[in-house]
């Protein structure tokens, strides 16, 4: 998974990378000139993954709202 941010100025640039550095994640910075490639990318990823979804929307893989509902009342209920 990717994501792309766009900081306002060094200062933030500079708190994001200490942010991720001190929880371990990779990251590339100063990829200003692949943006382009980086969104399309990001894009073309996103919509795989929404016809992957749709895909299995039609096969009837797919959990209804109500039902997730209920299970997280019955949850919290069971945890009072």
């Amino acid at each position: 998974m990717g994501i792309i941010v766009s900081v306002k100025n060094q200062q933030e640039e500079k708190v994001l990378i200490a942010f991720l550095e001190s929880l371990n994640y990779k990251y590339q910075s100063g990829v200003e000139d692949k943006a382009d490639d980086m969104e399309s990318d990001f894009a073309n990823q996103y919509n795989e993954e929404i016809n992957q979804a749709d895909t299995q929307i039609a096969k009837g893989e797919f959990i209804l709202h109500e039902d997730v509902e209920a299970y997280f009342a019955k949850r919290r209920n069971s945890n009072t």
